[in-house]
């Protein structure tokens, strides 16, 4: 008997080093994963006029939806082109200059809304937008980093016109998420900005 409970003891521990041993899975790697993110699909980049009734036109996606930004105190001519499968807005506004020192101000506050997301952008760059046979002028800044606003540029024939836009996602800004989505739009700004013309 004393025989017999030994050798079911002996089976009874070999069973529970064999169970350990396979519950350990020997190969098992423990490093942290990255963190995973939705596979985006993009859609074809099909591109049709604005023409309404203000005083400049340009191309933009089909994709995309252009609505007037009803925010208090927004002017005619300030539109949101909107990209809904990406929960982002490009704001556009634009305004007529009528003095040398309204000019000068519109520059400068230009300048002022790009360089305020410096707290959380890691890098700001100037990019100069030149189309002199289209008398189009501006600057093109790339903000780097987790900022609210990922790019924003100005347009201007330095006596009548400008016009500024501002891209922003309707979410919290995480460039780790957002990147592909952002270079992805960021090439429908540039077709706009390449695009873009004043009616007179």
């Amino acid at each position: 008997m004393e025989l017999k409970r030994c050798t079911i003891m002996k089976w009874f521990s070999l069973l529970i080093v064999v169970l350990f041993f396979t519950a350990c899975g020997g190969n098992a790697d423990y490093s942290p994963k990255p963190r995973g993110y939705f596979r985006i699909v993009f859609p074809k980049k099909e591109y049709q006029p604005y023409t309404e009734g203000c005083p400049f036109t340009f191309e933009y996606p089909k994709y995309a939806t252009i609505e007037q930004d009803k925010s208090p105190g927004a002017k005619p001519c300030w539109q949101n082109v909107q990209f809904p499968q990406f929960n982002a807005t490009l704001h556009l506004s634009y305004e007529n200059i009528k003095s040398k020192k309204e000019f000068d101000q519109l520059i400068e506050d230009a300048h002022k809304l790009s360089f305020k997301h410096t707290v959380k952008a890691t890098s700001i760059d100037e990019g100069v937008i030149a189309y002199p046979r289209r008398h189009i002028y501006g600057i093109y800044y790339t903000i780097d980093g987790n900022a609210a606003s990922s790019a924003q540029f100005f347009l201007t024939d330095s006596t009548r016109h400008y016009l500024r836009g501002a891209l922003y996602f309707n979410t919290e800004p995480r460039l780790d998420s957002i990147q592909p989505v952002l270079t992805f739009i960021k090439k429908d700004v540039d077709v706009m900005i390449k695009t873009f013309k004043w009616k007179d």
